[in-house]
């Protein structure tokens, strides 16, 4: 993903542009004698294969998103190192260094975003495509980090779905290259060395990484604060490299730190994994790593028999255009498949990034960046991002262009489920962050006249709520206590999850609810029935209920999960040819049948004569398939995503519990 082109050759004109994606054909004289550098081209080539992996076969390299670590140690090398001697050469303007940045960063850049939105208006729907010309407009501005940060929460929209995720890192290295031209110029001028500088920013950036990986991750993750001091990881090893006293390497101790660096290297690849604070301590591995082995330089042995070989080389010089190219075809493909895509269609995904990026490398970039100089190609290039950022975020704040379909489908796929009033989200519906004290007082009601009802679970249960209000109206006393990614289980889930389920017990031996009902979606525990823990912990929860007074204990199991979402799976049906392009009342594609193998599960665990279960798969599924939308209208759905209860299902649910007198 790196974006920097400048590697240092000797003995070419000082005003040739270097490339050590072309070959090395074209050069600049080079601060301190080294030859052009091919085995930086192979840990380019490292890099893009280690997060192509990850992208595309997690399981291959589990850590391999750390390539982008490895391209930011080697952005803050080339580029540091070029700006300090040009400066060191009284050759340095910022009008020549962005007018290099954007002759190698628009074109192959332009070329995908306009792919990526052509593509899009054809085969996604309109909160896709909105979301799509959002990440385009942000992409062109290099914002795409922010923008990201700001949509990330419950509500967002996996990874999976989203094209262009992966150019976070881009922004993180424009805004670098925006900043730090400023500060060495300043430097330079005041005639101080930047080391002092490099060491300082380093240090603030690595301390702020410390501070907020654990209780902001999101920020720490996408944060260019954060994120600084990778980039001036290389920025120190260009500084000290440049310095009078520095000395060529022993064989000896340049093939030590060359496998020292490919040791850390390999195990950020195949230990790390994302489940782990991120970047946090852990980035110091491929930090290091990529540090060591630019320090060993070319004579070291691994840069010498492995990062320097040609087809290392070969990969190296596409290493940009590549991480372009590759994560949207693997994320539209996903969109298609409205899950994980086959594992043959991700194999196909990733021939067809390196084929598009080797085509866009020669007929793109090389004609744009080496090609003869012309005027007018800095402001063309320009004109054309910004064209294709004005239509991205044209389509963004047109909604994602709805008019592309007919009203039935736009009615759908424009539904939005108000989570705010009718699940009273984040009030009697928490957060993962907020402590238990912060339910409102509203969501408990203690009213004496009538028989109280306790809704307790984890989102689903939230979804529950309206449709248990619409039906009962004032006729129970409703009171709602429920949590993101939290189970109705006792001493089970995270420490928080505990932390509220034990006050929630508490409510209940203050209030004493007649009726109780449990409701999650158990499949995404499903680690927790593996081991046993959930049923140890139904059982548990169970008798603190029944000692607590509560007479009637509702376990409602998990509604019918569909991938990729239900509107998604509707919209499918209809593309399709469902007969006479209407919209399915029942569908039986598209299931996961995890929530089914749960049902299953559930109904073995549970003591009949304790408690009473309610199968949402019986409820809306029988052989023709799962119920789609309420009787009101297609556009009605039962779920507004992959299993949460819209307010039409959650009613049609309610009515059902009302029926078998499983409620008052």
């Amino acid at each position: 993903m790196t974006t920097d082109a400048e590697v240092l050759t000797r003995g070419a004109p000082a005003s040739s542009e270097t490339s050590p994606r072309a070959g090395a054909v074209h050069v600049a004289s080079d601060r301190h004698g080294e030859a052009y550098r091919r085995d930086i081209d192979g840990l380019r080539a490292f890099a893009v294969l280690a997060v192509v992996a990850f992208h595309a076969f997690p399981w291959l390299m589990p850590g391999g998103f750390v390539g982008v670590d490895v391209f930011f140690v080697i952005s803050g090398y080339l580029i540091s190192g070029l700006i300090s001697q040009r400066l060191a050469e009284n050759r340095f303007t910022f009008a020549d260094f962005y007018a290099r940045r954007i002759r190698r960063i628009f074109p192959a850049l332009i070329v995908v975003l306009a792919a990526c939105l052509a593509f899009g208006w054809f085969a996604l729907l309109p909160g896709e495509l909105q979301a799509l010309g959002k990440h385009i407009a942000s992409g062109v501005g290099f914002v795409s980090n922010f923008a990201l940060w700001r949509e990330a929460g419950y509500f967002d929209a996996s990874a999976a779905t989203k094209p262009l995720l992966h150019l976070w890192s881009l922004g993180i290295e424009e805004q670098f290259y925006l900043v730090w031209p400023l500060a060495l110029f300043a430097f330079a001028k005041w005639r101080r060395s930047a080391l002092p500088l490099i060491v300082a920013v380093g240090a603030i950036s690595f301390a702020i990484n410390l501070a907020t990986v654990g209780r902001w991750p999101v920020a720490a993750f996408y944060s260019p604060a954060s994120r600084f001091w990778e980039l001036q990881a290389g920025c120190l090893l260009a500084a000290l490299t440049q310095r009078p006293a520095h000395r060529t390497l022993s064989g000896a101790t340049a093939n030590a730190l060359s496998g020292i660096g490919a040791a850390l290297l390999a195990l950020s690849v195949f230990l790390l994994n994302d489940k782990l604070g991120y970047p946090g301590l852990w980035a110091l591995l491929p930090t290091a790593g990529a540090f060591l082995l630019i320090a060993a330089g070319p004579a070291g042995w691994f840069n010498r028999n492995v990062l320097a070989q040609p087809a290392a080389v070969a990969i190296g010089l596409i290493s940009y255009p590549l991480y372009l190219w590759h994560w949207p075809l693997v994320s539209f493909a996903s969109i298609s498949a409205r899950g994980i895509a086959p594992f043959g269609v991700r194999v196909a995904a990733v021939l067809a990034g390196v084929a598009l990026a080797a085509a866009t490398y020669v007929l793109v970039e090389k004609p744009i960046r080496f090609g003869a100089k012309r005027v007018w190609r800095i402001p063309a290039l320009v004109a054309l991002s910004l064209v294709v950022g004005v239509v991205g975020y044209a389509t963004f704040a047109a909604e994602g262009v709805p008019s592309r379909f007919p009203p039935e489908v736009r009615a759908l796929a424009s539904f939005k489920y108000e989570y705010l009033t009718d699940a009273r989200y984040p009030h009697c519906w928490l957060s993962n962050k907020q402590p238990p004290e912060e339910f409102a007082s509203y969501c408990i009601d203690t009213s004496a006249d009538r028989e109280r009802v306790l809704v307790w679970g984890d989102s689903h249960a939230a979804g529950l709520y309206p449709g248990l209000k619409a039906v009962f109206g004032d006729t129970v006393a409703l009171s709602q206590l429920t949590r993101d990614s939290c189970s109705p289980l006792l001493d089970l889930g995270y420490e928080l999850c505990q932390k509220s389920n034990a006050w929630v017990m508490r409510e209940i031996e203050r209030i004493r609810p007649q009726t109780v009902i449990l409701f999650a979606v158990w499949a995404y525990y499903e680690k927790d029935w593996a081991s046993d823990g959930a049923k140890s912990a139904l059982s548990a929860t169970f008798d603190a209920l029944e000692k607590a007074g509560v007479a009637n204990i509702v376990v409602v199991g998990q509604a019918p999960a569909w991938k990729g979402g239900l509107p998604a799976q509707m919209y499918d049906a209809w593309t399709h040819g469902h007969p006479f392009h209407t919209l399915p009342d029942r569908l039986a594609t598209g299931l996961d049948p995890a929530a089914a193998a749960v049902d299953r599960t559930l109904r073995g665990d549970l003591d009949a004569g304790r408690v009473r279960y309610f199968s949402l798969i019986d409820f809306f599924c029988n052989a023709e398939g799962c119920l789609t939308h309420a009787p009101e209208g297609p556009t009605r759905l039962v779920t507004f995503d992959y299993g949460h209860l819209t307010t039409d299902g959650a009613t049609l649910v309610a009515r059902e519990l009302a029926a078998e007198h499983a409620l008052p």
